[in-house]
């Protein structure tokens, strides 16, 4: 089995299931899908009723011989389970042809879908309809399925990806295509990229890897994983007594022009709370005397502020005046740890100047865009980038040689030499005005603390995200949830995970 992180594009997959195939007897990949999902099937029935109703819908390719596979073992187990068939079985693929005589020799109930009623009172759906091959919307009789599927109450198991999603990129295939939103999602093989990003997060809801006991060495190294814990814990230090503010670094953030000095402080404050030494926010505007809530950062003129001595985080409320262009040029040039986020980004978009300066910037480099600032950078449209996050997030970290953020559903983090990590934490709750500064502040507060430009992007957006997800939990949000309230979150789990890491390290 592969890295529990690791993902693997459709191509790869492909690759190492022919390889597989011929080294497998005939139909044992399907046979061994089959029997993955009627027992994640089981489990999520855990607890129901001795007569569960469950509903496959299986369509014209393997994903329909999986899900027939998978209905047969579950009949045979007791269960009542109703295949609606949506395909004609004699153009089935060889593999499936086989499990669909065998299932009809088995106590399943199998319908075709011209002739099926609806049943929507099942307690489980498993969507078999399309899987990774999928090249077209979804259209007709299946589009037809896929909404009667996404109205149901129950829990909806998709097998491998949901049908009509696409497993690279998380986008639903086709113009004014449909896609099922899944409870639950087996993956056969290894886990997708497009199962966590864009519409993923939505579609495939909680996915669990099934890997059909395929021999380890089919799995190339891959360049793409989910981030976790273990990609940044190696950083996480617990503070020796003998330190002072200066062992932790100075953060100054650059921003703030008039009417917007909001964002700067939003930033520089998470930065105060994840623990930097020192702390300035450098205003375009006017700056305040002081931050009344947070009296221990330092307001400065952003236009005389010394940017040689700290780590720097430009953008946050910036604006794009001329005195903004100015302030950034200054930051640019700075020799120390960089994050370039918000306005600081359009400026560098527009401006053939400042775009060369950030490209030829070799101390430790972290961007934030979302993805109409990525657009701008790439020259680009909003749906473009979106299409593939990961090319478009694997692009800006190529062509300005740092550590990309590209912020959304499912975020991405690539680095200059291709890498990528995709995000697993966050949810709606993020969808307000102020969280990409207070994202934009705790990576500054990490470089300057030490952490290296990678382990602290990955570290900034799983923390800030988590926050999220715990906030959530405890009842704030997601629906009205404010940026200042995450501040204080991800200091106690930055807290926290500081003090596991330390603990786990001295047990071994």
């Amino acid at each position: 089995m592969p890295n529990a992180t690791a993902l693997y594009t459709v191509s790869t997959i492909r690759e190492i299931e022919q390889a597989s195939l011929a080294a497998l007897p005939q139909g044992a990949l399907m046979e061994r899908a089959g029997k993955a999902a009627a027992e994640f099937a089981l489990g999520l029935l855990a607890g129901a009723s001795t007569d569960a109703r469950i509903v496959a819908f299986a369509g014209p390719g393997n994903n329909g011989g999986d899900a027939i596979e998978a209905a047969r073992l579950l009949a045979e187990h007791g269960l009542d389970v109703t295949v609606i068939l949506c395909a004609d079985p004699a153009r089935f693929p060889a593999d499936a042809g086989r499990v669909f005589e065998r299932a009809r020799n088995s106590p399943l109930n199998i319908v075709d879908v011209a002739a099926a009623e609806f049943m929507p009172d099942c307690d489980l759906a498993i969507d078999g309809l399309f899987g990774i091959g999928l090249q077209r919307p979804i259209a007709g009789i299946h589009r037809e399925l896929v909404e009667r599927i996404n109205a149901l109450s129950c829990p909806v198991l998709a097998l491998d990806v949901p049908s009509g999603l696409d497993a690279d990129t998380g986008t639903i295939v086709g113009d004014n295509g449909i896609a099922v939103r899944a409870t639950h999602t087996i993956t056969f093989i290894a886990d997708k990229p497009g199962l966590h990003t864009l519409n993923g997060r939505d579609c495939a809801g909680h996915v669990h890897v099934a890997s059909l006991d395929i021999d380890e060495d089919l799995f190339k190294p891959s360049g793409m994983r989910l981030n976790s814990i273990d990609a940044f814990s190696g950083c996480l230090k617990k503070r020796p007594h003998n330190s002072h503010k200066g062992s932790y670094g100075d953060v100054i953030v650059a921003g703030g022009a008039a009417g917007m000095a909001g964002a700067p402080i939003l930033a520089a404050r998470a930065a105060a709370k994840c623990g930097a030494g020192r702390v300035f926010a450098a205003f375009v505007g006017e700056p305040p005397p002081y931050d009344a809530m947070q009296p221990e950062l330092m307001c400065r003129a952003a236009t005389t502020m010394d940017f040689t001595s700290g780590t720097v985080v430009a953008g946050p409320g910036m604006g794009t005046s001329r005195e903004a262009h100015d302030v950034l040029a200054k930051a640019l040039h700075c020799p120390g740890p960089l994050v370039v986020d918000a306005d600081a980004l359009n400026l560098i978009a527009s401006e053939p100047g400042l775009h060369a300066r950030f490209s030829q910037r070799t101390a430790p480099t972290v961007m934030t865009p979302h993805p109409l600032e990525a657009a701008r950078l790439l020259q680009s449209s909003t749906a473009t980038v979106q299409a593939d996050r990961v090319r478009s997030a694997r692009e800006l970290a190529r062509r300005f040689h740092c550590v990309a953020i590209l912020k959304g559903a499912g975020s991405i983090i690539a680095a200059p030499d291709g890498s990528v990590v995709i995000n697993t934490t966050g949810n709606a709750a993020l969808a307000t005005a102020g969280t990409g500064d207070v994202l934009a502040g705790i990576c500054g507060a990490l470089l300057a603390q030490g952490f290296p430009a990678w382990q602290a992007a990955l570290a900034a957006t799983w923390m800030h995200g988590q926050a999220a997800n715990i906030l959530v939990q405890q009842g704030t949000g997601p629906v009205g949830l404010t940026a200042s309230e995450l501040i204080p979150a991800v200091r106690t789990l930055l807290n926290q995970l500081t003090e596991a890491h330390a603990a786990s390290h001295f047990a071994r």
